[in-house]
């Protein structure tokens, strides 16, 4: 699936709650799904800066395509990792450098989240295309 048709799929999913409250429970569902990082990537190294909550996530490079794991120690938080991982995992490092997320305006996360978890959400975000750079870079290297 593309990350356009991967973002579509979730707004359509987030067009389903008529409320908040509703989209908060399928948010934080979202993050028990999360397929887990090993406890070995549970580092420093790891940790989003600029995240309230901690949040670890470890990029791993296969075949030309990122995936992703991540855990949070809050459960909203975890859900939100979980929507962008869901998005930008297994695509290449110039489909995520080149994506516009344009699913957390249209699902309403926007407005809808604190200052603090925007913040995160954007910390997130930018992490990954952060590691997606990294390894454009490097498989760009003789």
């Amino acid at each position: 699936m593309t990350i356009k048709e991967q973002q579509d799929e979730i707004i359509a999913d987030f067009e389903q709650f008529g409320d908040w409250m509703d989209k908060y429970e399928y948010i934080i569902q979202l993050g028990k799904d999360l397929p887990l990082i090993e406890e070995k990537y549970k580092t420093d190294d790891n940790l989003i800066r600029g995240c309230q909550s901690r949040v670890w996530m470890h990029p791993e490079y296969k075949d030309g395509k990122i995936f992703f794991t991540a855990d949070s120690d809050a459960v909203i938080t975890k859900g939100l990792v979980s929507l962008v991982i869901l998005v930008l995992s297994g695509h290449t490092p110039r489909e995520i450098v080149d994506t516009n997320l344009y699913f957390i305006d249209a699902i309403g996360l926007s407005s809808h989240l604190s200052p603090t978890r925007s913040n995160g959400l954007l910390s997130m975000v930018k992490q990954i295309k952060l590691y997606a750079l990294a390894f454009q870079a490097k498989s760009l290297q003789p």
